[in-house]
């Protein structure tokens, strides 16, 4: 790759950053997000008065900067969170995406939603409560996600006369707690979302305080790698073979690069099949390039016609080893619990297999982070399992590529989403491993 190509992939992996927000019950999620917008001038004048308007209607003389984001009306009347709310705003330096996620305990599946995809994550603590069960639960759902960077906000310090020892106590519990789960990139803020100190401008009250407000942060935190030093990975999604006049022979393989850069020349393996070929040609918007990167969206031409379809994995460098024997770490994201013998259909990037859940290892305390016994997962709980799919699926670890390495279970009956999972170790091995599983024989 030139120079100018890894500066240009750079500039797009860095120009954006994605983060979620969350924490417990009225720590201030809503109304922080009100106040960045607020204050880093991203409110449109319309909005902001018409924010004034309901919270004059409701007999508040300033602003109630949470309506900014709480936009059901059963979270206005509740003065609650309880969709992920999703925002986009800039600065100078950098765009964001924001997903402000719900506190209570039953949405704590909305928070996996969130981040997801987050690059960073800011879990907020009320600092008259310090470290609380959902604070511990968000760090855990965090790590398990392999949120690169997350911050901890420790609000309402206003409310603690802005006193150091407050913070430093909740600062040193909280980073003792996620260091235990492998989360090594922490950095502490003491705010007060509602008087707007250390979001966006610096605190008058606590001059103790000599880090980052909370924006200068989000606006300097590195995010993004370079794609070159990753693996290709390049999920098919659809089969394009126009057989017009003009393209009788065309045929491109469209989809998103989940990681690393495609070259025309490369070697690469479609998996799980094993087949290797070389790429003979890339188009993106329907003109040719010689190179690719993720998360380029393109159409790839390869030089034998051989049989490739959706669901299957275009792959260059270390390849992962196709597997029907799936050990995951998982959130489980429905009421109805998931149970050994449950048949389920797991969709891995573009690629959807029936499976079986053959065993329920353990569930993660999060209180303690001990395995422990568990028939089943109910909504919200986090534990190992083992899978048997009825096809081998191309799964990277989820430590090593979050998009090639994470999957859902789907019921098979009327497709709802039960679990989001996660392949390989959780939490950097901190968890013992799960027992080995009997083998099945329905798939």
């Amino acid at each position: 790759m030139s120079s100018n190509t890894v500066e240009s992939a750079e500039l797009t992996a860095t120009s954006l950053l994605r983060f979620a927000t969350a924490g417990s019950v009225d720590d201030g999620k809503s109304t922080l997000v009100g106040r960045l917008l607020h204050d880093s001038k991203s409110v449109l004048a319309d909005q902001l008065e018409a924010v004034e308007h309901a919270s004059r209607k409701r007999g508040q003389e300033a602003p109630d900067l949470a309506l900014l984001t709480d936009g059901l009306r059963a979270e206005r009347e509740q003065g609650i969170t309880i969709d992920v709310a999703y925002r986009y705003f800039a600065t100078a330096r950098r765009r964001f995406i924001l997903a402000d996620t719900p506190g209570h305990v039953q949405y704590t599946r909305n928070m996996v939603t969130g981040a997801s995809t987050a690059e960073l994550a800011v879990v907020l603590v009320d600092a008259r409560n310090g470290v609380v069960e959902q604070t511990r639960r968000h760090a855990a759902v965090a790590a398990l996600l392999r949120v690169p960077h997350v911050v901890l906000a420790v609000n309402k310090m206003d409310l603690v006369d802005y006193a150091e020892p407050v913070f430093a106590a909740i600062a040193e519990e909280f980073t003792a707690y996620a260091g235990s789960l492998g989360v090594t990139d922490i950095v502490a803020v003491p705010i007060s979302a509602l008087a707007g100190d250390n979001v966006v401008e610096p605190s008058a009250h606590m001059d103790w305080y000599g880090g980052p407000t909370l924006l200068e942060h989000l606006e300097t935190v590195p995010v993004g790698s370079d794609p070159s030093t990753e693996p290709a990975r390049f999920p098919v999604q659809y089969v394009i073979r126009p057989q017009t006049a003009e393209l009788p022979d065309y045929r491109g393989y469209a989809g998103q690069l989940a990681s690393g850069v495609l070259r025309t020349g490369d070697t690469v393996t479609v998996l799980p099949a094993g087949r290797t070929t070389t790429v003979a040609g890339i188009d993106v918007l329907g003109v040719e390039t010689d190179i690719a990167w993720a998360p380029q969206s393109v159409t790839v031409r390869l030089a034998e016609d051989i049989d490739v379809s959706r669901g299957d994995l275009i792959a260059a460098g270390p390849l992962p080893e196709p597997v029907k024997d799936v050990e995951a770490t998982v959130c489980h994201l429905h009421e109805r619990p998931l149970k050994a013998g449950d048949k389920v259909l797991l969709k891995h990037t573009t690629r959807t297999v029936r499976a079986l859940v053959k065993e329920i290892a353990y569930r993660v305390d999060i209180d303690t982070l001990r395995p422990t016994g568990a028939g089943e997962l109910h909504v919200n709980e986090i534990g190992r399992i083992v899978l048997r799919t009825a096809e081998p699926l191309a799964l990277d670890s989820y430590a090593d590529n979050r998009r090639t390495g994470s999957f859902l279970l789907i019921d098979p009956a009327d497709g709802t989403t039960l679990t989001a999972g996660m392949a390989g170790e959780a939490f950097d091995g901190a968890l013992a491993a799960p027992a080995e599983a009997e083998e099945e024989d329905w798939v």
